[in-house]
């Protein structure tokens, strides 16, 4: 499997670790972080296994797809976790993971 099978999948990935990061970052600007500690930590995982999941498909790793079903079900957590959440960041974090779930679920299908 070539990393150009990849490319869009990379790019959801790519995409949804950085908006994670903020997500997180902003999250712990909030006047009441313990609200939001589960957000932040699912953030924070969501944006580790989004950037890892992208650079093995890079380099098309033949755990690419395994770890994509992983992803995407990291992902989904995050997504449904941040969407309980009314401030933007959380909300914009909620689609970036939805749509990198179903891309990770295309790639390890």
């Amino acid at each position: 499997m070539t990393n150009s099978m990849f490319t869009s999948c990379i790019q959801a990935c790519s995409n949804c670790a950085l908006i994670c990061e903020t997500c997180a970052a902003t999250c712990l600007r909030e006047d009441d972080v313990k609200m939001m500690a589960r957000c932040i930590e699912l953030d924070r995982d969501c944006a580790d296994i989004c950037a890892l999941a992208a650079t093995l498909m890079s380099r098309g790793s033949d755990y690419a797809k395994e770890f994509c079903a992983l992803c995407a079900k990291i992902c989904r957590a995050c997504g449904e976790e941040c969407a309980k959440h009314q401030a933007d960041h959380c909300q914009e974090c909620a689609k970036a993971c939805m749509k990198c779930a179903e891309e990770c679920e295309r790639m390890a299908a």
